[in-house]
């Protein structure tokens, strides 16, 4: 791993730049609502509902989670099979994806725009990570963000901040591509432009670095597990054991990259 400074730093959003764990209940629960019809869930559900967020890959698990455990299923159960629950409950409750995406979507832009500073509120920053952004757009390194959330949504929680970062540079889930087709593409971009590249992607969930570490062409970008995000122990002992993978804390993160190794 070339540990050296990047040309291009590519950061996830949820789980890295922002921890949104009390907006994914608030907006889960109206999403819910909204499907099945039910309007009080337990708010005790809270603190399970943030234990399991490691388990979800994209938006639309979130309300399927939500009514995992409505209905009775156990976080061993959840933690051991997630992906065969969720679609199980899909399918036993003739739900679509994309119906629970627009339901959820449909929750956020309407909360945005009714009252966009308590949609905003509900997020918090991790400690030193927006100070360390402002330092790294003012340096030669580009930053790119690639996320599975919307990217107008991102762009919002930026803005919030103080950092505008151009749309182009904001790559959400209306790319409809994978992570590691997204860091092809930005490779791509600026090897064409002859930069001597080297690549640092940030990202929280252990899958998608493996993803990116099965692609051979894809060896100049350098991975890290950010530990601080949702992401559960033995995703980070599976990141000890891989020689592809660096483990990165969140005093790393916010220190110069020489301190990333």
């Amino acid at each position: 791993m070339n540990l050296t400074s990047p040309n291009i730093l590519a950061l996830d959003f949820d789980g890295v730049i922002c921890d949104g764990l009390i907006e994914y209940f608030a907006s889960t629960k109206r999403a819910y609502q909204q499907i099945w019809q039910q309007e009080q869930i337990d708010d005790r559900l809270a603190p399970i509902f943030y234990r399991l967020r490691p388990v979800i890959e994209t938006g639309w698990e979130m309300p399927i989670l939500l009514r995992a455990l409505i209905l009775g299923i156990t976080e061993t159960e959840i933690l051991n099979a997630w992906k065969a629950i969720a679609f199980q409950i899909l399918e036993s409750e003739g739900l679509d994806k994309s119906f629970v995406v627009q339901k959820l979507d449909g929750v956020r832009d309407s909360w945005i725009n009714n009252d966009l500073d308590e949609w905003l509120s509900l997020h918090r920053f991790y400690p030193g990570v927006i100070e360390r952004l402002q330092q790294i757009i003012n340096s030669v390194v580009e930053i790119y963000i690639v996320t599975t959330k919307e990217g107008r949504f991102v762009r919002q929680l930026l803005q919030q901040q103080g950092i505008d970062l151009p749309i182009a540079q904001i790559i959400g889930k209306e790319s409809k591509r994978s992570k590691y087709e997204t860091l092809r593409i930005i490779r791509d971009k600026h090897q064409k432009i002859g930069a001597d590249l080297s690549i640092f992607f940030v990202e929280d969930r252990i899958k998608a670095l493996q993803q990116v570490a099965q692609q051979t062409d894809l060896e100049l970008v350098n991975l890290f597990l950010a530990d601080w995000g949702y992401n559960l122990e033995g995703d980070r002992n599976l990141a000890r054991k891989d020689q592809r993978i660096q483990l990165l804390s969140l005093e790393q993160f916010s220190q110069g990259f020489i301190a990333w190794g």
